[in-house]
Protein backbone atom coordinates (compact mmCIF):
# COMPACT_ATOMS: atom_id res chain seq x y z
CA UNK A 1 0.00 0.00 0.00
CA UNK A 2 2.95 2.48 0.74
CA UNK A 3 4.73 1.87 -2.45
CA UNK A 4 0.99 1.83 -4.52
CA UNK A 5 0.65 5.67 -2.41
CA UNK A 6 4.20 6.60 -3.49
CA UNK A 7 3.14 5.53 -6.99
CA UNK A 8 0.10 7.67 -7.11
CA UNK A 9 1.86 10.69 -5.67
CA UNK A 10 5.08 11.33 -8.02
CA UNK A 11 2.86 9.89 -10.97
CA UNK A 12 -0.82 11.13 -10.22
CA UNK A 13 -2.87 9.50 -13.09
CA UNK A 14 -5.49 12.13 -13.21
CA UNK A 15 -2.69 15.22 -13.92
CA UNK A 16 -1.12 13.13 -16.91
CA UNK A 17 -2.40 15.21 -20.42
CA UNK A 18 -3.63 13.65 -23.23
CA UNK A 19 0.14 13.43 -24.69
CA UNK A 20 1.32 12.04 -21.66
CA UNK A 21 -1.79 9.10 -22.45
CA UNK A 22 -0.87 8.86 -25.76
CA UNK A 23 2.83 7.90 -25.39
CA UNK A 24 1.71 5.09 -22.32
CA UNK A 25 -0.71 3.83 -24.97
CA UNK A 26 2.15 3.81 -27.35
CA UNK A 27 4.32 1.92 -24.91
CA UNK A 28 2.26 -0.46 -23.76
CA UNK A 29 1.74 -1.58 -27.61
CA UNK A 30 4.97 -1.53 -27.76
CA UNK A 31 5.90 -3.64 -24.66
CA UNK A 32 3.28 -6.35 -26.45
CA UNK A 33 5.12 -6.22 -29.31
CA UNK A 34 8.55 -7.21 -27.38
CA UNK A 35 7.04 -9.57 -25.46
CA UNK A 36 5.87 -11.54 -28.48
CA UNK A 37 9.22 -11.21 -30.39
CA UNK A 38 11.09 -12.62 -27.06
CA UNK A 39 8.72 -15.33 -26.33
CA UNK A 40 8.44 -16.63 -29.85
CA UNK A 41 11.45 -15.68 -31.76
CA UNK A 42 9.41 -14.27 -34.30
CA UNK A 43 10.05 -10.73 -35.96
CA UNK A 44 6.14 -11.11 -37.85
CA UNK A 45 4.41 -8.04 -35.94
CA UNK A 46 7.52 -5.25 -36.97
CA UNK A 47 5.36 -4.02 -39.45
CA UNK A 48 3.16 -2.26 -36.75
CA UNK A 49 5.55 0.33 -35.47
CA UNK A 50 5.45 1.42 -39.06
CA UNK A 51 2.23 1.76 -39.77
CA UNK A 52 1.82 3.94 -36.58
CA UNK A 53 4.33 6.05 -37.40
CA UNK A 54 3.08 7.01 -40.24
CA UNK A 55 0.12 7.26 -38.48
CA UNK A 56 1.53 10.06 -36.26
CA UNK A 57 2.53 12.23 -39.49
CA UNK A 58 -0.57 13.80 -39.53
CA UNK A 59 -1.16 14.63 -36.18
CA UNK A 60 2.25 16.19 -36.50
CA UNK A 61 1.66 17.88 -39.86
CA UNK A 62 -1.80 19.60 -37.71
CA UNK A 63 0.00 20.41 -34.25
CA UNK A 64 2.90 22.23 -36.91
CA UNK A 65 -0.13 24.31 -38.02
CA UNK A 66 -1.44 25.04 -34.54
CA UNK A 67 1.68 26.03 -33.37
CA UNK A 68 2.58 28.42 -36.34
CA UNK A 69 -0.64 30.70 -36.86
CA UNK A 70 1.45 31.84 -40.41
CA UNK A 71 0.91 28.03 -41.93
CA UNK A 72 -2.96 29.19 -41.56
CA UNK A 73 -2.33 32.98 -42.41
CA UNK A 74 -1.36 32.38 -45.87
CA UNK A 75 -3.90 30.00 -47.92
CA UNK A 76 -1.68 28.75 -50.50
CA UNK A 77 0.83 27.47 -47.41
CA UNK A 78 -2.39 25.70 -45.85
CA UNK A 79 -3.43 24.20 -49.06
CA UNK A 80 0.12 22.62 -49.63
CA UNK A 81 -0.14 21.10 -45.80
CA UNK A 82 -3.85 20.16 -46.45
CA UNK A 83 -2.92 18.34 -49.80
CA UNK A 84 0.40 16.18 -47.68
CA UNK A 85 -2.17 15.89 -44.92
CA UNK A 86 -4.81 14.08 -46.73
CA UNK A 87 -1.78 11.93 -48.52
CA UNK A 88 -0.91 10.67 -44.75
CA UNK A 89 -4.45 10.75 -42.96
CA UNK A 90 -5.45 7.29 -44.28
CA UNK A 91 -2.75 5.93 -42.63
CA UNK A 92 -3.73 6.60 -39.21
CA UNK A 93 -6.97 4.32 -39.89
CA UNK A 94 -5.50 1.87 -41.91
CA UNK A 95 -3.51 -0.29 -39.31
CA UNK A 96 -7.69 -1.12 -38.51
CA UNK A 97 -6.94 -3.77 -41.32
CA UNK A 98 -3.58 -4.88 -40.35
CA UNK A 99 -6.35 -7.49 -38.20
CA UNK A 100 -6.90 -9.36 -41.32
CA UNK A 101 -3.40 -10.99 -40.33
CA UNK A 102 -5.08 -13.19 -37.33
CA UNK A 103 -5.92 -15.78 -39.66
CA UNK A 104 -2.46 -16.83 -41.20
CA UNK A 105 -0.38 -16.55 -37.98
CA UNK A 106 -1.30 -19.86 -34.67
CA UNK A 107 2.52 -19.17 -32.74
CA UNK A 108 1.28 -17.17 -30.13
CA UNK A 109 -2.27 -17.29 -28.58
CA UNK A 110 -5.09 -15.78 -30.57
CA UNK A 111 -6.27 -13.32 -27.14
CA UNK A 112 -2.38 -11.89 -27.88
CA UNK A 113 -2.45 -11.08 -31.08
CA UNK A 114 -6.02 -9.37 -31.04
CA UNK A 115 -4.98 -7.58 -28.29
CA UNK A 116 -1.52 -6.64 -29.99
CA UNK A 117 -3.02 -5.12 -33.07
CA UNK A 118 -5.89 -3.77 -31.95
CA UNK A 119 -3.61 -1.67 -29.43
CA UNK A 120 -1.80 -0.54 -32.72
CA UNK A 121 -4.53 -0.11 -34.35
CA UNK A 122 -6.76 1.94 -31.01
CA UNK A 123 -3.75 4.23 -31.41
CA UNK A 124 -3.51 5.03 -34.95
CA UNK A 125 -7.17 5.51 -34.10
CA UNK A 126 -7.25 7.91 -31.72
CA UNK A 127 -3.94 9.86 -33.38
CA UNK A 128 -6.35 9.92 -36.42
CA UNK A 129 -9.12 11.57 -34.69
CA UNK A 130 -7.28 14.11 -32.84
CA UNK A 131 -5.55 15.06 -36.30
CA UNK A 132 -8.69 15.25 -38.00
CA UNK A 133 -10.35 17.26 -35.15
CA UNK A 134 -7.91 19.85 -35.89
CA UNK A 135 -7.65 20.57 -39.81
CA UNK A 136 -11.85 20.34 -38.93
CA UNK A 137 -11.16 23.51 -36.78
CA UNK A 138 -8.84 25.12 -39.38
CA UNK A 139 -11.29 24.18 -42.46
CA UNK A 140 -13.55 25.91 -40.29
CA UNK A 141 -11.66 29.06 -39.62
CA UNK A 142 -10.98 29.15 -43.16
CA UNK A 143 -14.44 28.30 -45.26
CA UNK A 144 -16.89 28.18 -41.81
CA UNK A 145 -18.35 25.73 -39.73
CA UNK A 146 -20.76 24.35 -42.56
CA UNK A 147 -17.73 23.69 -45.17
CA UNK A 148 -16.13 22.10 -42.04
CA UNK A 149 -18.47 19.97 -41.48
CA UNK A 150 -18.78 18.61 -45.21
CA UNK A 151 -15.25 18.20 -45.43
CA UNK A 152 -14.98 16.31 -42.51
CA UNK A 153 -17.16 13.63 -44.65
CA UNK A 154 -15.22 14.08 -47.37
CA UNK A 155 -12.16 13.09 -45.19
CA UNK A 156 -13.29 10.22 -44.13
CA UNK A 157 -14.44 8.73 -47.63
CA UNK A 158 -10.67 9.69 -49.09
CA UNK A 159 -9.54 7.67 -46.01
CA UNK A 160 -11.58 4.84 -46.83
CA UNK A 161 -10.91 4.57 -50.32
CA UNK A 162 -7.08 5.38 -48.98
CA UNK A 163 -7.43 2.60 -47.46
CA UNK A 164 -8.45 -0.01 -49.47
CA UNK A 165 -5.95 1.29 -52.01
CA UNK A 166 -2.85 0.57 -49.37
CA UNK A 167 -4.72 -2.88 -48.14
CA UNK A 168 -5.39 -4.72 -52.04
CA UNK A 169 -4.11 -2.21 -54.58
CA UNK A 170 -0.75 -2.41 -52.26
CA UNK A 171 0.17 1.66 -53.08
CA UNK A 172 1.62 3.84 -50.67
CA UNK A 173 1.27 7.77 -49.78
CA UNK A 174 4.53 8.23 -51.50
CA UNK A 175 3.62 6.31 -54.79
CA UNK A 176 1.81 9.65 -55.27
CA UNK A 177 5.12 10.62 -56.36
CA UNK A 178 7.23 7.89 -57.07
CA UNK A 179 4.25 5.92 -59.30
CA UNK A 180 1.62 8.40 -60.04
CA UNK A 181 0.80 6.91 -63.57
CA UNK A 182 0.03 3.64 -62.11
CA UNK A 183 -1.95 4.95 -59.22
CA UNK A 184 -3.83 7.36 -61.29
CA UNK A 185 -4.91 4.27 -63.49
CA UNK A 186 -5.90 2.53 -60.97
CA UNK A 187 -8.29 5.03 -59.80
CA UNK A 188 -9.67 6.38 -62.99
CA UNK A 189 -10.48 2.36 -63.80
CA UNK A 190 -12.33 2.08 -60.40
CA UNK A 191 -14.43 5.34 -60.60
CA UNK A 192 -14.65 4.70 -64.76
CA UNK A 193 -15.92 1.26 -63.82
CA UNK A 194 -17.86 1.02 -60.64
CA UNK A 195 -20.45 -2.15 -60.87
CA UNK A 196 -16.96 -4.41 -61.93
CA UNK A 197 -15.34 -2.74 -58.62
CA UNK A 198 -18.34 -3.13 -56.05
CA UNK A 199 -16.18 -4.84 -53.68
CA UNK A 200 -13.69 -1.22 -53.60
CA UNK A 201 -16.50 0.63 -53.36
CA UNK A 202 -18.66 -1.33 -51.05
CA UNK A 203 -15.87 -1.34 -48.09
CA UNK A 204 -14.91 2.50 -49.22
CA UNK A 205 -18.73 3.18 -48.30
CA UNK A 206 -18.70 1.06 -44.77
CA UNK A 207 -15.27 2.17 -43.94
CA UNK A 208 -16.02 5.58 -44.54
CA UNK A 209 -19.79 5.26 -42.93
CA UNK A 210 -17.43 3.57 -39.52
CA UNK A 211 -15.00 5.86 -39.33
CA UNK A 212 -17.47 9.22 -39.73
CA UNK A 213 -19.57 7.62 -36.62
CA UNK A 214 -16.70 7.09 -34.54
CA UNK A 215 -15.63 10.44 -35.10
CA UNK A 216 -18.62 12.62 -34.30
CA UNK A 217 -19.44 9.77 -31.52
CA UNK A 218 -15.86 10.75 -29.80
CA UNK A 219 -16.52 14.32 -30.29
CA UNK A 220 -20.27 14.27 -28.67
CA UNK A 221 -18.16 12.55 -25.63
CA UNK A 222 -16.42 15.75 -24.71
CA UNK A 223 -20.04 17.80 -24.51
Amino acid sequence: MVVLKLFWKKWNLKALGLTEWLCLSAAFSGLLLMARVLVTGELTYLFLPWNLFLAFIPLYITNRMQQDIRLLERKWLFFVLLGIWLLFIPNSFYIITDLFHLTHIDSAPKWFDLLLIFSFAWNGLILGILSVRKMELFASLQFGKPVSHLFVFVVMWLSAFGIYIGRFLRFNSWDVLTNPFSLMSEIGEMILQPVTHGFAWGMTVCYAAFMSLLYFTVGKMKE
